[in-house]
């Protein structure tokens, strides 16, 4: 089922459960609800009036309503544990997995998070805080605790009846892993590796040795690159002694890079995302504060264009059709500098850039810079000599004027995110509406010196 089928279900599940609720016909909720895979009846619920998502969750059987839960979202999540009983709500957060547990205390207030983690039984206390005691957005913090860990002198037959025996309390038994004595990762086997093996044969001689792993300090987004790079269905997650402690599996993965996606282009659109992943659920103060920030650092950079027009206004008033290309040029300037920024930020997102070098990835954009200027210059000059009467000088500093400009924004676009990538900044924020900012000022700056060289040199000659 493509993601678009299953979202019109999930408006179509909503409608007829909303109806349903409001009749009073909680059989026909319920009959209604059981076809309908986890997901789907999350989002169903999630889009119900508020006063009628307790009740519908109400009506799931216990085991999918766990299920059910991990999928809604956190702002859903906290509503349902307004509304239920505490009863209902320590059985909820008691049997959820480790990591989910972990994010819902994430999105709820320090009080509720202590009183939740009191109550929980004294094992899944213990994996939650070791969890909660890990930095934010690190493999850590992603991680579940709940893996099947085999020993090498285990045969086949062994290990198979240790994996049905704790399948249903495992996130994930496809990636099965191997330690010795101390829980140091010394090996890892696939289930149908172990399917195929000979019922005596030894764990110790099936297994790969040869393991990827992340540490518990690694940034969430080396872990999804090093899922995506291995094809991973999970990725195990060691601490400093290399002792396993945890894996991180495709679907927290997935979440991660939706996140920071989220962030990037908040961030390419010069907007603070906050700590919210769903700018929309924010109320308009909210919304307003974090744009404001960034567009007064702009519109005091933007100053910086006007201080130039200003000093140059003796060029202006001797020619005063050069302002009518003045929006043109830094126009194009901040066109080409967002490509170029776009291309150089996806390119780090990707670790291309690093393969090519910074060095390189900066001469291909500045020669790509060049050729547009002079691509552009031979359309501009002429319309520019047309528009301003026959004025050629006009014309050739507005076409010498795109070629330097192109050339520097390009530059600049692809200069300014390594920098701050090498800063140890997020190369996001150079994104383009501070690229055309500073192409704007230099832009005009090159334009108005231009033409009054040429005025000087030229005219006057």
């Amino acid at each position: 089922m493509s993601d678009a089928n299953g979202v019109a279900l999930a408006e179509v599940v909503a409608q007829q459960l909303e109806a349903l609720l409001e009749a009073g016909n909680y059989d026909g909720a319920k009959l209604l609800l059981q076809p309908v895979q986890e997901v789907d009846a999350a989002e169903a619920i999630g889009s119900l009036p508020r006063t009628l998502q307790a009740l519908a969750f109400r009506l799931l059987p216990k085991d999918e309503a766990i299920e059910v839960y991990e999928y809604l979202d956190p702002s859903v999540q906290q509503t349902l544990l307004e509304r239920l009983r505490s009863g209902e709500v320590l059985e909820l957060v008691e049997e959820m997995s480790p990591d989910d547990r972990v994010r819902l205390f994430d999105e709820l207030p320090a009080k509720v998070v202590r009183r939740l983690l009191a109550e929980l039984s004294p094992a899944e206390r213990r994996v939650t805080a070791q969890l909660l005691g890990y930095e934010s957005e690190t493999a850590g913090r992603l991680m579940t605790t709940e893996f099947i860990d085999l020993k090498e002198f285990h045969s086949a037959a062994q290990a198979l009846a240790i994996v049905r025996r704790r399948a249903r309390d495992t996130e994930t038994i496809y990636s099965l892993y191997v330690t010795d004595g101390s829980r140091h990762l010394t090996g890892i086997l696939s289930l149908r590796d172990l399917v195929v093996a000979e019922p005596e044969a030894r764990i110790g001689d099936v297994m790969t040795r040869e393991v990827v792993s992340v540490g518990t300090d690694t940034d969430q987004e080396e872990v999804a690159r090093a899922i995506q790079r291995y094809d991973f269905l999970a990725v195990p997650v060691v601490d400093r002694e290399q002792r396993l402690v945890g894996i991180v599996t495709v679907d927290d993965v997935i979440d991660v890079i939706e996140q920071e996606a989220t962030r990037d282009l908040y961030a390419a659109g010069a907007v603070q995302a906050g700590d919210e992943d769903d700018y929309f659920q924010s109320n308009l103060f909210t919304v307003a504060r974090r744009r404001v920030v960034w567009l007064l650092v702009l519109l005091l950079a933007n100053s910086g264009t006007a201080a130039v027009i200003a000093s140059m206004d003796g060029v202006l008033k001797q020619v005063v059709v050069l302002a009518a290309f003045i929006p043109l040029l830094i126009g194009t300037g901040g066109n080409v500098g967002a490509q170029s920024s776009t291309v150089v930020i996806r390119g780090l997102s990707t670790q291309r850039i690093q393969s090519l070098g910074p060095g390189l990835a900066i001469g291909r954009e500045l020669i790509a810079g060049a050729l547009l200027g002079l691509l552009m210059m031979c359309v501009v000059v002429p319309w520019a000599a047309y528009v301003s009467g026959g004025n050629w000088l006009v014309a050739w500093a507005a076409g010498l004027s795109l070629v330097a400009i192109t050339t520097l924004a390009a530059t600049a676009g692809a200069a300014l995110p390594l920098l701050f990538d090498r800063l140890g900044l997020d190369p996001a924020l150079m994104s383009a509406p501070f690229i055309a900012t500073a192409t704007d000022v230099a832009g005009v700056f090159i334009y108005l010196h231009t033409a009054s060289w040429l005025l000087v040199h030229v005219g006057s000659g």
